[in-house]
């Protein structure tokens, strides 16, 4: 008798769970899912348009990704490259003289969007324009 009644408070407990789990499991799904359809990763750099175009071409052949065409359009300057299965949009938008934004988009084979590789083009071109900066410090520290 004592085991069924510990088995029932167990499961009177648990199934008061339930519905917060179903939430956060449906929560979780979403969020993978988003993950993989957006593919878009931004990042407002300290930097003018120039020096960001050049560190993103230059974090484009680092990652292997081949140029197709660089546009501007209304301001902006948008920056085509391709894989063998992905597409990449960059868009460059001069905010101030200082400040550019960089926006990739990034488009797998189908209707999924890669947003791992957006995000990874994002940094190394925060990388590339990083490293003039680190040397000077790193030069200026052994003097």
């Amino acid at each position: 008798m004592r085991r069924t009644l510990l088995v029932l408070g167990a499961c009177s407990l648990l199934s008061a769970c339930e519905p917060v789990a179903i939430a956060l499991l449906g929560a979780g799904a979403s969020t993978a899912f988003r993950y993989n359809i957006d593919g878009v990763a931004s990042r407002t750099f300290t930097a003018t348009a120039a020096e960001v175009k050049s560190a993103s071409l230059g974090a484009l052949e680092r990652m292997g990704l081949a140029l197709d065409s660089t546009t501007p359009i209304e301001g902006n300057e948008i920056i085509i490259a391709r894989a063998p299965n992905r597409e990449i949009e960059i868009e460059l938008e001069a905010i101030t003289k200082l400040a550019t934004r960089l926006r990739v988009t990034a488009r797998g084979g189908s209707i999924f969007y890669d947003n791992a590789t957006a995000v990874e083009l994002v940094q190394q071109t925060g990388k590339i324009l990083d490293a003039p900066t680190a040397a000077a410090g790193a030069s200026l520290s052994s003097n």
